[in-house]
């Protein structure tokens, strides 16, 4: 096991991360929790286990987490992603936290059709056989159901003796902010504040927004922005005609109205205008290797499921590095400036321009020296 402060001197030093002082702050927080995870004890069974030698042994202390929080294209996802690779041997699993949660209701389920009153203590068990270090990218709590199970999966988790580092956009008392029956969420909060170190990552520099796209988003949505579209489909399909795409999820199907080979075609409408979730939105990213959307509308509260449908089927194709091409009313920044959820979808507009990237979505070992500060979105 290195520390993350090493591993980021060397890709600096190699042309691969572009120095920043505010992360360069966050490092050593960062090495602190793989130092206290190599020292901590390894488990044993307690004396009435051992002498009776059954049962497994009993969970090691949990090292104190990490919540790193800051603005959007800080480049905490890339920590993120140095902090899961410097843990050498330590079972790690480092996932988006919107993925993990899908994860965590699917075991509640099962749980609860196998008859167990306590469904979220085997589910988190689960887990910790699994897993040591738990690396979350964009920690965010907008669904009811999993702010009212998150409380108690993370203590059984820090029982277990998982050590739990995440990033998230938000200080932790404004995680739910406003949510249905908030004050049953409240001692999560303090859990975390408890099991975490809290962390600002006060970078001055967002990295999305200083890089060039390419010609894949198109405003307004109007006959040109068609004709782009169409021209693109055109070349990534050499004029295939379009066949719908059907995929089945959990036992339902979504359906995309137009794909050949591994592009895609849908209106906005078709895919957000319907009740589709993230399993869905990660079932389509996992199909298609690029996305052509017609049509996203301006977002406000008028049409905020649809937006928030919109925010999820974005999470889900920027960590599949899914490419999109689209047209809309406006550029990202001016899509959704007011109203409930124009905060979280700050995120996504940063997302969004970075998706305009030419570069955007290569694999690291591919991208060549000059553009190496795509590593710090």
């Amino acid at each position: 096991m290195g520390q993350v402060s090493d591993l980021y001197s060397r890709k600096v030093a190699a042309g691969q991360l572009r120095a920043d002082h505010a992360q360069q702050q966050v490092l050593p927080h960062m090495d602190h929790v793989l130092d206290q995870m190599q020292a901590a004890p390894a488990p044993k069974r307690s004396a009435w286990r051992a002498f009776l030698g059954v049962g497994s042994p009993d969970p090691a202390p949990a090292a104190k987490g990490l919540y790193l929080w800051g603005g959007v294209g800080r480049g905490k996802s890339m920590l993120m992603d140095l902090m899961a690779e410097a843990a050498g041997q330590i079972p790690c699993r480092r996932v988006h936290f919107h993925e993990f949660m899908q994860e965590i209701q699917a075991g509640l389920n099962e749980a609860r059709k196998r008859g167990q009153q306590d469904t979220v203590r085997p589910v988190a068990e689960g887990v910790a056989r699994q897993t040591r270090l738990l690396c979350f990218d964009e920690m965010q709590i907008t669904d009811i159901a999993d702010a009212m199970i998150v409380g108690r999966l993370f203590q059984v988790l820090f029982d277990q003796g998982v050590t739990v580092v995440t990033t998230s956009n938000r200080v932790p008392e404004d995680l739910y902010k406003h949510g249905l029956n908030r004050q049953l969420f409240l001692p999560f909060i303090g859990l975390i504040r408890e099991r975490m170190e809290v962390v600002c990552l006060d970078s001055q520099t967002d990295y999305r927004q200083n890089r060039q796209g390419g010609p894949v988003w198109f405003a307004p949505a109007d006959a040109q922005a068609k004709a782009a579209l169409d021209g693109a489909w055109s070349d990534l399909t050499g004029d295939a005609t379009p066949e719908p795409l059907t995929i089945a999820v959990q036992g339902r199907q979504v359906t995309l109205p137009a794909h050949a080979g591994r592009v895609a075609r849908s209106s906005f409408w078709d895919l957000c205008g319907r009740p589709l979730g993230p399993a869905d939105y990660l079932a389509v990213a996992r199909a298609v290797d690029v996305l052509l959307i017609d049509g996203v509308p301006r977002l406000s509260a008028s049409n905020y499921n649809e937006a928030r449908r919109f925010v999820t089927l974005i999470d889900a194709l920027y960590e599949a590095k899914v490419r999109l091409i689209a047209s809309a009313a406006d550029e990202p920044e001016q899509l959704y400036n007011e109203g409930e959820g124009s905060f979280e979808f700050e995120r996504t507009a940063s997302r969004l321009r970075e998706m305009q990237d030419a570069a955007w979505g290569r694999r690291a070992d591919a991208a060549p020296p000059e553009e190496a500060e795509s590593a710090t979105a």
